[in-house]
């Protein structure tokens, strides 16, 4: 065979289906693990009649590809990543591109990217969503980096990304980081977004009463309607599994335990760094850390009183917890946007929401039906400051707001936490809020810390001696 249009390293689920996605789309492709009998595995079951090509040193991976070699890293984010650039870059010429298509931190691909663009070789820093089936059949690609380095893998990432509406969902994104912020935030989306979809099954389930069977049927009729999306479509699915050892609802046999990996971390750390309000996403990260207490809430349980009060709407309940939840799911996705806008400001990034919007649509985890309202909104208004503020989501959150309200009393007044969809209301009171209690706060600091303030009548900074006669 000739030479290969792309090399992978890294062959663990993700990097395989990525692999056999390429060939599918007519690109050869040269391998390497670390471990060769992962490769040789790979190969035994997948290579025949494949344009795929195992190589088992690194000289031997660069040796079988074209130029600019093109060599996409699919390994642990952290030292590995850095690990392999060291060993590769030896081998490398300048003009030679280095892909990490993993989860690192931002402030690592800008670190990266700095280091080998001094040596003249490009790094793309890639965001990639969909888990195992999007990298097999069709991932949203979020990639950042020097433009002319993306147009030369551009045809790759067009021809195995997702396709909605026949567009591909991959974009250029930005110069340095940018491509890996955007799936940052991405993912702190997608932590509000199963925060919010599990307080709404708490309602239904446990402050309702409602039989799983009733709460997977409002699941499914959700995901027809204005709730359409990807995670809204699994819950259902999960709802409907049934244990094969119990015979029970497979979601009951679940330890309410909550893992995380750290990038909705990394987005609640960014925004408070960039002083943007994200508060459905902090809620959404700190309750899978409470989600971890879980011997400390057992004996919680035991001792600290909860209310006796079953306070709900009946057979309303489902519509109004839906209409609180699209409420709250907007404001999550206004968050993540401001914070992209602040981001872009930053960095210098120059980032097109319309075209994240747009990329979103498909492939990834937060794919959902109102993603083309985003984009329309952009597209209408390329400077919009806040989704909110946009006519379409104006009009779904003046018509919805409270239903919002009645689910965070619903689940107040039942002692159910429902610290996300709050922190959406909260979002929503204080964005519309004209006044804010501020005033008293920054008297406080002028009081104890002669830190001044600014007054509504004049200009200029003040400070006054509180405590004078």
């Amino acid at each position: 065979m000739s030479q290969c249009d792309i090399g992978l390293i890294g062959l663990a689920v993700m990097g395989q289906n990525l692999v056999l996605n390429m060939d599918d789309h007519g690109f050869s492709v040269a391998v390497y693990n670390r471990t060769a009998a992962r490769t040789e595995e790979f190969m035994a079951k997948h290579a025949q009649g494949r344009r795929i090509v195992a190589t088992y040193e690194l000289k031997d991976l660069v040796a079988a590809l074209k130029r600019p070699r093109r060599i996409m890293l699919m390994v642990k984010a952290g030292p590995p990543v850095d690990a392999f650039i060291e060993q590769l870059v030896p081998l490398l010429e300048p003009g030679d591109i280095i892909i990490d298509g993993g989860n690192s931190y931002f402030k690592d691909t800008e670190r990266r990217h700095d280091a080998l663009a001094a040596q003249g070789i490009h790094f793309l820093g890639v965001g990639i969503s969909g888990g195992e089936e999007g990298a097999r059949h069709g991932p949203s690609i979020m990639p950042g980096g020097p433009r002319e380095a993306y147009e030369h893998v551009q045809s790759i990432f067009e021809a195995i990304a997702a396709k909605v509406d026949g567009e591909p969902c991959v974009t250029y994104i930005g110069p340095r980081g940018a491509g890996h912020y955007v799936k940052m935030v991405h993912n702190g989306i997608e932590y509000g977004d199963m925060q919010l979809i599990a307080e709404a099954y708490d309602i239904l389930r446990r402050g309702a009463g409602l039989p799983i069977e009733t709460v997977q049927a409002i699941f499914a009729r959700w995901n027809q309607g204005v709730l359409s999306s990807y995670l809204i479509e699994i819950t259902a699915d999960i709802l409907a599994k049934r244990d094969d050892i119990t015979g029970k609802p497979l979601v009951d046999v679940i330890l309410d335990v909550a893992e995380q990996k750290g990038t909705g971390l990394w987005t609640t750390k960014e925004a408070l760094d960039l002083m943007v309000p994200t508060p459905t996403i902090n809620a959404a990260v700190e309750m899978r850390i409470m989600s971890m207490y879980k011997a400390e809430r057992v004996r919680a349980s035991r001792l600290l009183g909860a209310p006796t009060e079953q306070w709900f709407a009946g057979d309303r309940t489902a519509d109004i917890v839906e209409d609180a939840l699209y409420a709250a799911k907007i404001c999550s996705y206004a968050q993540g946007f401001a914070l992209l806008r602040k981001a872009s400001d930053t960095y210098g990034y120059n980032m097109n929401f319309g075209e994240i919007a747009r990329i979103w649509r498909g492939g990834c985890i937060i794919r959902a039906r109102f993603l083309d309202d985003i984009r329309a909104a952009f597209a209408q208004e390329p400077e919009l400051p806040n989704l909110l503020v946009a006519p379409f989501f104006r009009e779904a959150l003046n018509s919805r707001h409270t239903a919002l309200r009645r689910t965070v009393q619903m689940g107040t007044a039942m002692g159910i936490p429902v610290p996300a969809m709050g922190a959406s209301l909260a979002y929503y009171d204080a964005y519309r809020t004209d006044y804010l209690p501020a005033n008293l706060i920054q008297a406080q600091r002028d009081y104890f810390g002669a830190h001044t303030y600014r007054r509504i009548d004049m200009e200029g900074t003040f400070h006054t001696e509180w405590t004078a006669s």
